[in-house]
């Protein structure tokens, strides 16, 4: 794993996104007009989807989640591919970017990654509607960190941005940042419920000036989770807030991601938006576990020339 870099933040600074425009037309043009004009083959999309692998936050947040199943979740994490899938492509050894689960699971999953080097993320602060009084929400993020995780996934108050309110916002998101301690903070925005591109703009900006070390799309359990529009959206924020601190804050899409070609256009965007560097883990995450099964599914087409049954790959 590379090391995480630290977004410190700035002082609020409404002027760097008050007056910004957003063109939806444009924004979905552009974000259809990635996938279509690059395109990837054989070895050069195994490539792209083994890249994909090591940048996924391999999750579980279910309701019904125990130890034993953050327990399998933690072994795919540690060999993501099947040994053959792995030899064929050359690779001595694969892991995904992170583990993400549930605080009351990061104890059994920290201890089933001992000596992996794989972190453990956690969601926290009330995920995933976040409408918890505050003191709740930063106890949350203070447990998990005890428990042992390395990452915390926030929720932002989307209300805050429904209303203008930039200012709670933006003193919310920097007391979550504080309870973090030496934890990286992923900023969940739930885009699908900021109802505008313009929303999903100025919350990116006041998250990474209150010291987002990522800026995440959703968590998965709004109508409408990760979409290209919304993400190019995202990453232009996070260029412009790179131009004026000179930080480098990651990128996190999740939720509606199933399919190999998920992997591939997300990586296109980052690639075309902000250049390879944005394409390792330390500063681009995947949140999907079910795209994993597809991926490797493409993977032993790969190495084999036919495709197995999906019963041949360990679910995650």
């Amino acid at each position: 794993m590379t090391e995480l870099g630290r977004n410190s933040g700035t002082p609020l600074a409404p002027d760097w996104f008050d007056t910004v425009a957003v063109n939806t037309p444009a924004a979905e043009l552009r974000a259809a007009s990635l996938t279509a004009r690059r395109s990837v083959k054989k070895e050069w999309q195994a490539a792209w989807l083994v890249n994909a692998i090591r940048c996924i936050d391999l999750t579980t947040l279910s309701g019904d989640d125990t130890p034993a199943r953050v327990e399998r979740l933690c072994a795919k994490a540690r060999q993501p591919l099947a040994p053959h899938i792995l030899q064929g492509l050359g690779l001595e050894e694969l892991t995904t970017g992170a583990v993400c689960v549930y605080p009351t699971m990061v104890a059994p999953a920290v201890k089933a990654l001992e000596g992996s080097g794989i972190p453990v993320a956690s969601v926290a602060t009330g995920f995933p509607a976040g409408l918890m009084p505050l003191p709740l929400r930063l106890a949350e993020i203070r447990y998990a960190v005890e428990q042992g995780a390395t990452e915390i996934d926030i929720v932002i108050s989307r209300a805050h941005v429904l209303t203008g309110n930039w200012q709670a916002l933006y003193d919310e998101t920097a007391a979550m940042r504080e309870a973090c301690g030496a934890a990286h903070m992923k900023a969940i925005l739930a885009t699908g419920e900021l109802k505008t591109l313009r929303n999903v703009y100025k919350a990116s900006m006041v998250a990474m000036q209150a010291g987002a070390d990522f800026i995440k799309t959703s968590t998965g359990k709004e109508p409408v989770n990760a979409t290209l529009p919304v993400s190019l959206v995202m990453v232009r924020a996070l260029r412009d807030y790179g131009a004026r601190t000179g930080a480098r804050v990651g990128f996190k899409p999740a939720g509606g991601m199933r399919a190999a070609k998920d992997a591939i256009a997300w990586q296109i965007l980052m690639k075309e938006e902000l250049g390879n560097d944005w394409l390792q883990p330390d500063l681009f995450r995947l949140g999907a576990s079910s795209m994993l099964g597809d991926i490797e599914r493409q993977l032993d087409h790969h190495v084999t020339g036919r495709y197995a049954a999906s019963h041949r790959h360990a679910l995650a």
